[in-house]
C-alpha cells in the first residue's frame, strides 16, 4: 500500500505552525511528488477566526482575520505546477456543529462553497472537495450535514468528487488537550458498523470517497475494523481510502511523528482488505525532510525504502 495523498493543516491549531512561505511550500511539494503523492487535501479553510484566504462572507460573517497570504491560490498555482490534484477543505466554526447546531454550519458552509468556487474554480488543479467536520459516531444532525454539503459542494462544481475522514471512537479517542494517550474501552466493532451503516446509507449519494482515520484503535484491532469499513463503503457504494496517519497518538507529547514500524503495520493492513490507496495526515509536519521535526526526515527515508523494495 501506497500513500498518494496527504493533508495540508497551514491553521495548525494543535501542532505547530512551521511558517513556511511560498519557497518552502514549493520544495514540500517537490518532497511529495518524489514518493507519488498525486493529491492534497486542504485540512480546513478556515478554523473559528483563523483563515486560509481571505475570505469575504467569512470576514463579515464571523469576523474572521484577514490572512496575509491567501494560501489557497498558492495551493492551487503549487499543485498545478506539480501536477497534483487539490481537494478544498471546508470551514470550520469550531462552535456551530460542535454545540449542536448543525444547521448553521451548514448554511454558513454553503456560502463558503459558493465564494470559493467563484474564485477558483477555474483552476485545473481544483478536482474535489473535503468536508472537514470529523466525527466518530451518529451524532445530533451528522448525515443530514454531510448530505447538504456534499450535494451543494457537487451542484456548484459540477459534480466534482467529496471526501469525508472520520474517526472511529476506539481506545485512543483521547483529547489532545489530556495528559493520556488511551482509555480502557472504545466502541465496538458492531455498534461500530451500527452507526457507519446508518450513516453511508444516508449520504451515499452525496459522498463519493471516505477515509477513515486509522490511530484510534489498537494495532490489534486494526484488521477488523479496516475490514468492516472496506466492507460498508463497497455496500454503500462509496470508495474507500485509509488516512494513514503519520502522527504518533501513543506518545505524551501530541504530537510526533510515529515510528516507521507502526505505519508500516497500518499500510500492510490496508492492504490486506484491499483498501483503494492510501493519504495521510499529514506530511508536511510528520514526514517531510524539511519539517520542524528532525524524524520527519528519517520516516520520509524509511518510506523511500520500502518503496524501492515494492518495485
Amino acid at each position: 500500500m501506497k500513500i498518494k495523498g496527504t493533508f495540508l493543516d497551514e491553521i495548525s491549531h494543535d501542532i505547530p505552525h512551521q511558517n513556511w512561505g511560498r519557497v518552502e511550500w514549493d520544495r514540500d511539494f517537490s518532497y511529495m511528488k518524489q514518493i507519488g503523492i498525486n493529491t492534497v487535501i486542504l485540512i480546513r479553510s478556515g478554523y473559528r477566526k483563523w483563515l486560509t484566504y481571505p475570505s469575504d462572507v467569512l470576514i463579515s460573517k464571523e469576523k474572521a482575520y484577514t490572512p496575509p497570504v491567501d494560501l489557497v491560490q498558492m495551493f492551487l498555482e503549487l499543485s498545478e505546477k506539480h501536477q497534483m490534484d487539490f481537494y478544498f477543505g471546508l470551514y470550520d466554526s469550531g462552535r456551530y456543529w460542535v454545540n449542536g447546531d448543525f444547521q448553521q454550519e451548514s448554511d454558513l458552509n454553503k456560502h463558503v462553497i459558493e465564494e470559493v468556487w467563484s474564485k477558483y474554480g477555474k483552476m485545473s488543479a481544483f478536482k474535489g472537495w473535503y468536508i472537514s467536520q470529523e466525527c466518530s459516531r451518529k451524532t445530533g444532525a451528522i448525515i443530514d450535514m454531510y448530505r447538504g454539503l456534499g450535494e451543494h459542494c457537487k451542484a456548484v462544481s459540477g459534480n466534482l468528487t467529496t471526501l469525508i475522514s472520520p474517526y472511529i471512537d476506539g481506545i485512543k479517542n483521547i483529547s489532545q488537550y489530556q495528559k493520556e494517550t488511551s482509555r480502557d474501552l472504545g466502541v465496538s466493532l458492531k455498534k461500530h458498523e451500527q452507526d457507519w451503516s446508518e450513516i453511508f446509507d444516508g449520504i451515499k449519494n452525496a459522498i463519493d470517497i471516505v477515509a477513515f482515520q486509522d490511530g484510534h484503535i489498537s494495532f490489534d484491532e486494526l484488521d477488523d475494523f479496516l475490514l468492516v469499513n472496506k466492507q460498508m463503503a463497497d455496500k454503500y457504494g462509496i470508495r474507500s481510502w485509509t488516512n494513514s496517519e503519520t502522527f504518533d497518538r501513543d506518545m505524551p507529547i501530541k504530537f510526533l511523528p510515529i515510528k516507521w514500524e507502526k505505519l508500516l503495520m497500518k499500510l500492510k493492513a490496508a492492504e490486506r482488505v484491499g483498501m483503494e490507496q492510501a493519504i495521510t495526515f499529514e506530511f508536511s509536519h510528520f514526514m517531510s525532510p524539511q519539517s520542524a521535526y528532525l524524524q520527519a526526515g528519517h520516516l520520509y527515508n524509511r518510506y523511500k525504502e520500502y518503496l524501492n523494495q515494492l518495485i
